[in-house]
């Protein structure tokens, strides 16, 4: 499993293993899903014994052959967990994540339907209006797209409350759960509750969700029994906006 913060590209580098004995190319398949969604296939074929790579214990047999492929990520934070298909050979991966910049664009705050609970947070002298959401009552927003929905959540903490918050947001899309996001968070020494006394939100966690085009409605509810609300904030591109005459 690896919890990467996007936008970026993220290699991966894998060898597979040869035993002592073993001469023949190997194939094997790489299985991985990024935020729970659809799990993608990567066949790796044809590979055979490294020529300038070798184990520090000889005893491993030899390492083979490089491979290497990229996964393209979004913007916000991501989980994504790697897997064989098959346990034929042993499998040795490592990671490398270029970060690139967030395209340049203005975002414009959308609420979500009714019925909805707001809560006013203050930060450096600025307020800015969350919604309270749980499992009984989820975050629900009809919209039409194609567009982004950029979703921040934030934790409920009570002042005890101390390290990383680990927390899960599952997103449905009309009905049918398309994605689970794995996040943490810490408590905010910036932000405030404009209104409650005893509690303090925690620092804010992004995803985005991609909008295909059409009519969908979309439900953001949180998993865990522990914490059983948090905030969000829901946030669309300003180009996407069109005004109703």
């Amino acid at each position: 499993m690896v919890t990467i913060e996007g936008p970026g590209i993220l290699k991966v580098y894998t060898r597979g293993q040869f035993r002592p004995g073993e001469t023949d190319v190997i194939r094997y398949a790489v299985l991985y899903t990024i935020d729970g969604g659809e799990q993608k296939t990567k066949a790796i074929t044809g590979i055979e014994r490294s020529k300038k790579a070798a184990y520090v214990d000889g005893a491993l047999g030899v390492p083979g052959e490089l491979n290497t492929f990229e996964i393209a990520l979004s913007r916000g934070s991501h989980t994504i967990d790697f897997k064989l298909k098959d346990i034929t050979y042993n499998v040795a991966a490592r990671y490398i994540f270029t970060p690139s910049k967030p395209k340049k664009q203005d975002w414009l705050a959308f609420s979500p339907m009714f019925p909805s609970e707001p809560v006013d947070l203050i930060s450096r002298e600025t307020t800015t209006s969350y919604n309270r959401f749980s499992m009984a009552k989820p975050l629900k927003v009809d919209i039409i797209g194609p567009t982004e929905l950029r979703v921040l959540t934030r934790t409920e903490n009570h002042f005890q409350m101390k390290g990383r918050i680990n927390y899960r947001v599952q997103v449905r899309e009309n009905g049918k759960v398309i994605n689970t996001y794995q996040l943490y968070s810490r408590v905010s020494d910036v932000a405030a509750y404009k209104d409650v006394k005893d509690l303090i939100p925690g620092t804010a966690c992004e995803f985005v969700i991609i909008v295909p085009g059409g009519k969908h409605v979309y439900e953001i509810l949180p998993l865990d029994q522990d914490k059983s609300t948090l905030l969000g904030r829901l946030l669309i591109p300003v180009t996407d906006v069109k005004l109703e005459k």
